[in-house]
């Protein structure tokens, strides 16, 4: 969500009464709190769920330090944000430091409390330049200490699909989880919001229907087409895993859960105990597909254990490295066209696409060429 878009719904909600009570004569409580239900539901229910677990947030630490949370001055504010910001080490285990968009949630969700509740907001109040300065210091900080996450291009993900080998479940899962995600551009919350019947199989390759996303918070849809592919294969995979994993129906990348059995003494068959902890031992038999869908952070988990194996720094791959990897071989290829990228991306700007193209086009046809 946007802060214009928090803004907008904000004020929608403060302009509402809390109960009829004489303010609008006729109007029923329960019409009203109808009208205040329609309003939150223009926001995706894990908006209001970020908000309230991030008031949470903010109410822990004022509490810890006998703080007022609602009115929160400036100070306090400013206070939070920079705490955050650095890292925690009053807590145990200490917590590590927030990144900046992680931070806009938290001011959004203090901000939205405070107009709920019809007062003023920290950054209105006076001193409130306070909190923007303090903020506006940290988004400086944080795009110079920002690390750019590594795209899962081609030769990348075709390494990383190389380092799973069997075909168990879960070799079969994550081999089309990766060629898929990269192939259709998805993010990871696309990914695991996929159902079975969101796929058509064609001739020439996938019609994968994305039902809601990021930039489509109203749920139109649009279906994205995916080419069968020689290299990645991304059809051929994904109908691997849906065989393998015996997928039929509901979601398409589901939960996987290890299935184990102790260790026993093959003459007695006494469970056999770990020498040091005194625990029994168990060996793994293999993994069991859920009936639920896997989640987005499984996705995150599974990029970065597979690009380690490849030989890259895990450190530098997350969910949004198979999305990128596909804007980044897209504008390598000659006359890339930043609107059949956008087919595929879905990106409501064309200038984040046209970056991708201008970066690979630096050194192409470069007017230095012929006599450098």
């Amino acid at each position: 969500m946007s802060d214009e878009e928090r803004e907008e719904e904000e004020k929608a909600l403060t302009v509402l009464p809390a109960s009829a009570g004489g303010i609008l004569p006729g109007i029923l409580d329960e019409e009203i709190e109808r009208t205040r239900a329609f309003v939150r539901a223009a926001r995706a229910d894990a908006t209001h769920r970020a908000y309230d677990s991030d008031w949470r947030v903010f109410l822990a630490w004022c509490e810890a330090r006998g703080l007022d949370p609602l009115p929160a001055s400036p100070q306090t504010v400013a206070v939070f944000l920079s705490v955050q910001a650095t890292g925690d080490t009053t807590t145990s285990p200490p917590r590590p430091a927030r990144k900046v968009a992680t931070l806009s949630r938290y001011l959004a969700a203090i901000n939205y409390r405070h107009k709920q509740a019809r007062l003023a907001t920290p950054g209105d109040q006076d001193g409130g330049v306070l909190v923007r300065e303090a903020f506006a210091g940290i988004r400086r900080r944080g795009r110079n200490d920002k690390t750019q996450k590594s795209a899962a291009d081609g030769e990348r993900l075709r390494a990383m699909l190389a380092t799973i080998v069997g075909d168990d479940v879960r070799s079969a899962r994550d081999r089309a989880l990766l060629a898929l995600g990269m192939a259709a551009a998805l993010r990871r919350s696309e990914l695991v919001a996929l159902q079975f019947d969101d796929i058509l199989f064609r001739p020439e390759g996938l019609s994968v229907l994305i039902r809601s996303s990021k930039t489509d918070q109203t749920g139109e849809g649009v279906s994205i087409a995916v080419p069968e592919g020689s290299r990645i294969r991304p059809k051929a995979l994904l109908l691997e895993w849906l065989r393998v994993g015996r997928v039929s129906d509901g979601p398409l990348f589901r939960a996987l859960v290890e299935v184990r059995e102790k260790v026993r003494d093959p003459e007695t068959r006494e469970p056999m105990l770990d020498p040091v902890t005194g625990k029994a031992q168990f060996r793994r038999l293999g993994d069991r597909v859920q009936s639920g869908a896997m989640s987005d952070r499984t996705v995150a988990l599974v990029v970065k254990a597979r690009a380690e194996a490849a030989g890259l720094d895990p450190a530098l791959f997350a969910g949004h490295s198979l999305r990128s990897g596909f804007l980044t071989e897209a504008a390598r290829q000659p006359n890339a066209n930043i609107f059949k990228m956008r087919e595929v991306s879905r990106h409501k700007s064309l200038d984040i696409l046209a970056a991708y193209v201008r970066e690979h086009d630096k050194f192409r046809d470069h007017a230095g060429q012929r006599f450098l």
